[in-house]
Formats: structure tokens, sequence, C-alpha cells
């Protein structure tokens, strides 16, 4: 780790980076401007994010103002996405909010800076972003493409795939949604067919890469023993993450076994 980010530090000083910096306010945009070029580094200013996305950078890492985030980060990259680019964000606040920092991370920010700038808190940001944005535009790019493609399911093939993710059987995902384990069979074949999969295991992970809502009802969802509920928050998160790693890449049972 050190070692990566020694060359993502050195990458950072010899390259010069765009900075797109996204604030209503005059003065902040300058200051944060000057704290770019200080960097060596170049900045363009924008005073909203509609004019952000009426130039639509092809480059360039976006610092967006959170009193400037007009929609959603998730809609901001499905607006760049439409292009097939998603370019770094950090989000930057005056008095950052707990809530609104953890918001902005799960959103796909980043970063998360202090207003007014630090030099040496921004060139240490910038070092991280190097090292994680082309990571995260691969992720994005599976992102999308597994959206588009549960996109083709109907509304049964979903619920089937849902549950399947959870690890049901057909006979479970018959009784759940009251219909007959020969139903739930077509609509599975139909739904592997839509999300060309050769093996469940394929469909559950373009599940779990969509990162959609579910839209069984929460009952339907994962079952919790009683010492998994008793477990601290931060444990239980961990756990869920750990489970939904192993059915995405939990190879399918023999056909033996499945019959029985």
């Amino acid at each position: 780790m050190r070692a990566s980010r020694s060359v993502g530090h050195m990458m950072a000083m010899e390259q010069r980076l765009i900075l797109h910096i996204v604030d209503g306010d005059s003065r902040s945009r300058a200051e944060q401007a000057r704290t770019a070029f200080a960097l060596g580094h170049h900045a363009e200013v924008y005073s909203d994010l509609a004019e952000l996305l009426e130039r639509r950078p092809d480059d360039g890492i976006i610092l967006l103002r959170q009193r400037a985030m007009e929609l959603p980060l998730a809609d901001l990259f499905e607006r760049f996405g439409e292009r097939g680019v998603w370019p770094p964000i950090i989000v930057c606040a005056e008095e950052p909010e707990i809530e609104r920092v953890v918001g902005a991370i799960k959103g796909g920010a980043l970063d998360y800076l202090h207003l007014p700038l630090e030099a040496g808190r921004l060139a240490r940001s910038l070092v991280g972003v190097l090292e994680e944005a082309d990571a995260q535009g691969r992720a994005r790019r599976r992102l999308t493409e597994a959206r588009r493609r549960v996109a083709r399911l109907s509304k049964r093939e979903r619920e089937v795939l849902e549950l399947l993710s959870i690890g049901s059987s057909n006979k479970l995902i018959a009784r759940e949604l009251g219909i007959s384990p020969r139903t739930v069979e077509i609509h599975r074949s139909n739904m592997m067919t839509k999300l060309r999969s050769g093996h469940s295991s394929e469909a559950v992970r373009t599940w779990l890469e969509a990162g959609l809502e579910p839209i069984v009802a929460p009952a339907v969802g994962e079952r919790w023993a009683d010492e998994d509920l008793r477990a601290p928050l931060s444990d239980v998160v961990r756990l869920a993450r750990h489970r939904a790693s192993a059915a995405a890449h939990e190879e399918p049972a023999p056909r033996s076994a499945r019959s029985r």
C-alpha cells in the first residue's frame, strides 16, 4: 500500500490535472482555483451543475460544492455515463455534516474535503483519487451494463432473480410468489436468456452489480439469525456484504443435487 501511494503521489506531482470546480460562490471558486494553480494544476470553474453538464468534460476531476449538488450523484454519474465517461468526483463543504459525507461517499464521491481548501490536504486527496479513478470507472461500466440487462426483464423475472440472489430454491420462490415451481422454471429460464448468463451465479452477479433496490417485499429478503441481529451495526453490514459476495461467486450445484 505504501509503495502504491508513493507511485500515486509521484503521478499527482508530475501530472498536470484539470480540476473542474463547481461552486455558486464566486469568491470560493476563485480561492479553490488559486489552490489548484499553486499545486501546478489547471482549474476550470462553473457556477452550477447545469453549466458543467453543458460542457460535459471528458477528463479531469470534479470538485463539487455540497450546496451546488442540484441532483443526486447517481443521476450525475448517469448523465456523464451516457457518453461512457465517469469523471471522479470530490465533494466539498464549509461545514461537512456526517450524514451528507456518508451519503456522498455512498453515492460515488471519492473524497469529501473541508472548505476553504488546504493545499496539502487537496494534494493528498488527488493522490487517492488518481489511485481509485480507474477502478471506479470500470465499476461504473459494469453497473451500467448490469442495469441495462436487468431492464430487459419482466417484473416477474426480476422477482425471481431477486429471490435467487438470496439463495432461494425454485420451490421457495414459487411459495413466496404464489406460483407453481414449473412457472418459476420458465421465468428463470427466460431471465437467464435475457441476461445472457450461463449459470445462476452469473445472473446473481449481474443483479448485485446493478445495485438496484429490490421490488420483492422486504419480508421475503435475507433471513437473519438472532445472533446476527444482536451484533453491532457495522458487523451486520460486513456480514451482509460477505453473504452477497459469496452468493455472487457461488457455483451452481450439480444437477443431481438440485433435483433432490
